[in-house]
């Protein structure tokens, strides 16, 4: 008998230009000062403009935060919630990738609650409440727009995670219109890095359910099919739309059923050499599927049929198909693939295994488990 719980955001827009209507949707929540959470690349980007100004028109008062980095440390975080208090915040707006979109929560939960970030870490540890808030997407990766986590680097260089159903927005817009200046290795590295989230949500150990399965397969139907087209022509709308909504259910489905291996060796080449979350996601995603073939073929083959349709053979020829496609895609969209290619060497991987081997929790989903010589094996492996 099933039992399960399944959690998302409560409301989600999918319209082109919809960013531009933002007031409507802060005026209706009751809200008239809104701190709206960036980083510097969005607002070069001029993707503020349309938002900004219905602002303005609608007479809301607005105040920018534009220092989110990537992998936010925690000082970030801080400013953002000072600056939250400040402005006399009643609404936080996340425009922009996952950092952007991680930062509006915990500036929209910490400055209404009042908590010490240091005691929100963890499973359900923040009590709440949090001021409204609404997350517009401007990459195709992370879903952060529909999960419950936020990821901060802490003082030490380690990813330290806050998971609590408070950091769900009240409402997610996705506006292809927002993510066709972002270039082409950026829409590879978060295009990847969804696909990433979609596989290991279908093949985790721990909370497996069918309805992250049935996002995960659409998710990768999706990804798969736009991936290229998005990269070659970043002003296909349509590609990009169906990456965008892809990521959405992608985040969707790991939101319930969560990440493993792939994340957790991804993570420290954040966390120590500040390689961006995607491209990380990417250079472990072949070494470990391949680890994980032995348990894992039968699920990986059917993943194997919606990624690579008309593939031939048994199961496992189709797993490990799938293993070395996706293992191989960074190097087909431009990316790098070796680690020695971003200035690690052999004498940083006993640090970066020892790092990833904390991961207890995403390394608890692996389907199959890894030792810390395993760890150095994969890293060794992409050196």
């Amino acid at each position: 008998m099933l039992k399960m719980l399944f959690q998302t955001t409560p409301s989600l827009i999918i319209e082109c230009g919809a960013s531009a209507r933002l007031a409507e949707h802060v005026r209706a929540k009751g809200c008239k000062s809104v701190l709206l959470v960036t980083d510097a690349g969005v607002v070069g980007a001029r993707l503020l403009d349309a938002l900004l100004a219905g602002l303005q028109d609608a007479e809301i008062a607005v105040q920018v935060f534009d220092q989110v980095q990537a992998d936010p440390p925690e000082p970030v975080i801080l400013a953002a919630v000072a600056a939250a208090r400040a402005c006399g915040a009643d609404c936080v707006v996340g425009v922009g990738g996952g950092s952007s979109l991680d930062a509006a929560k915990l500036a929209a939960l910490l400055a209404c609650s009042g908590e010490p970030l240091s005691q929100v870490y963890g499973i359900n540890q923040a009590k709440g409440p949090r001021l409204p808030l609404i997350l517009l997407p401007t990459t195709a990766g992370t879903g952060s727009e529909v999960t419950s986590v936020s990821v901060v680097t802490t003082a030490g260089g380690e990813k330290n995670v806050v998971y609590s159903p408070l950091l769900f927005p009240d409402l997610a817009v996705l506006d292809a219109e927002l993510t066709l200046g972002l270039p082409a290795p950026v829409t590879a590295a978060t295009g990847i890095d969804a696909m990433v989230h979609a596989i290991e949500a279908f093949t985790t150990r721990n909370l497996k359910n069918p309805l992250s399965d049935c996002l995960a397969r659409e998710a990768l139907r999706l990804l798969a099919g736009s991936l290229f087209q998005a990269c070659r022509q970043g002003d296909d709308v349509q590609a990009r739309e169906q990456m965008l909504l892809g990521a959405c259910l992608a985040g969707m489905a790991f939101a319930n059923a969560p990440v493993a291996a792939v994340h957790a060796l991804a993570y420290p080449l954040g966390a120590r050499f500040h390689i961006p979350h995607g491209l990380s996601n990417a250079l472990v995603l072949g070494p470990v599927m391949r680890f994980n073939l032995p348990v894992v073929a039968p699920l990986y083959a059917q993943l194997a049929d919606i990624v690579m349709p008309g593939l031939r053979g048994s199961e496992v020829d189709k797993a490990t198909a799938l293993a070395d496609y996706l293992g191989g895609l960074a190097g087909e969209l431009g990316l790098a693939t070796r680690l020695s290619e971003l200035g690690i060497a052999e004498a940083d991987l006993e640090a970066l295994a020892q790092d990833a081997i904390k991961q207890q929790r995403l390394l608890g989903n692996n389907p199959r488990e890894l030792h810390l010589a395993d760890v150095r094996a994969i890293y060794r492996e992409i050196l």
